[in-house]
């Protein structure tokens, strides 16, 4: 694959991590449509059901490829663990903090972690450019979480900030976990197993561990037809379809990288939070966003190196084209 092949993959990689990110945005919002569902049982449907139903339809893949599996077992099993775990820490963290906080904790000091185990694990350095990432991103999630805590100490007092900083400890939990899950999920892809196959047995095998969860807490999701759409919707958009999304991007991109454009996600969850929910976000939230946003445009503005490499190869195929023409213009 040449450079400009392989930046044009990794742009449609990014993208589609981006667009996962906007589904999986919405899912602290739309938790907040059915109080009467505690946030275990919540992330047991939305990433148990959604993680099932991958499977279900890679089946195919997964069978095919059933002996890479099982060679990379201890890979396999680490990522459904760290799937079973995340959503229970996440939306536990949105239940104590807030939507804003628990999902801005929970995916903004994911880069970090991702970085960590490339760094340990793959002994991956990281660029100049994802440094400037991941410190912008980091910088926007710290101003985030400060507004959210200090919002909270100010409006009910001792009690509101225990459970915040309890909420921001499950995130820290939950960013791990992610971090893992979505390092398993590339390394899998990169020992040739489909990027289908990989999240299907990683997230199958982490929606099996969450079944007992959902029948231990799940009966307030048939109690209403309300509650019962909330969990239908988290397991078939956010969970489903932005996992798809994801291990497309997984794909074409290293999970550091994947993990930091996903920063979008709590910027999404911010606003919705503040339009929809009535949150309120001070002054220095917004700045948090902004930067998180100026995180996301270091990462996918192309580099001039690439543009200039990309230049090159169109000015080589045109004098190509014009010494074919004129040779057969001879002939």
């Amino acid at each position: 694959m040449s450079r400009v092949d392989r930046g044009r993959a990794a742009g449609i990689g990014a993208l589609c991590v981006l667009a996962a990110s906007v589904l999986w945005g919405t899912t602290g919002t739309a938790a907040t449509f059915a109080p009467d569902v505690g946030p275990l049982a919540i992330g047991a449907v939305a990433m148990g059901l959604g993680g099932l139903l991958q499977a279900l339809v890679a089946a195919p893949q997964i069978a095919r490829h059933a002996s890479r599996l099982r060679d990379q077992r201890s890979t396999v099993l680490l990522g459904a663990v760290s799937v079973a775990v995340y959503p229970l820490a996440f939306y536990s963290s949105m239940h104590l903090a807030g939507v804003a906080v628990g999902t801005v904790v929970s995916i903004g000091t994911a880069p970090l972690a991702s970085a960590l185990i490339e760094r340990v694990v793959d002994g991956r350095r990281l660029t100049p450019r994802g440094m400037l990432a991941a410190t912008l991103g980091l910088l926007g999630t710290v101003l985030l979480c400060v507004a959210e805590a200090a919002h909270a100490a100010d409006g009910t007092g001792r009690s509101s900030m225990a459970r915040t900083l309890l909420g921001i400890g499950l995130g820290l939990v939950a960013a791990a976990t992610y971090a893992l899950y979505s390092w398993a999920a590339h390394r899998l892809i990169t020992r040739h197993i489909p990027s289908r196959a990989a999240m299907g047995t990683v997230f199958g095998l982490g929606g099996l561990l969450l079944l007992p969860v959902l029948l231990a807490t799940g009966a307030p999701l048939v109690a209403s037809w309300s509650n019962g759409a909330v969990g239908t919707y988290m397991a078939l958009v956010p969970m489903f379809a932005g996992y798809v999304l994801f291990g497309w991007g997984l794909a074409h991109v290293p999970a550091s990288t994947a993990t930091t454009l996903s920063l979008l996600e709590p910027a999404v969850a911010a606003v919705l939070a503040v339009l929809v929910v009535g949150e309120r976000l001070p002054a220095t939230g917004w700045m948090g966003i902004a930067l998180v946003i100026a995180c996301l445009a270091v990462l996918t503005t192309p580099t001039s190196a690439h543009r200039r490499s990309r230049e090159q190869l169109q000015n080589q195929a045109e004098h190509d084209n014009e010494v074919t023409r004129i040779a057969s213009h001879a002939d």
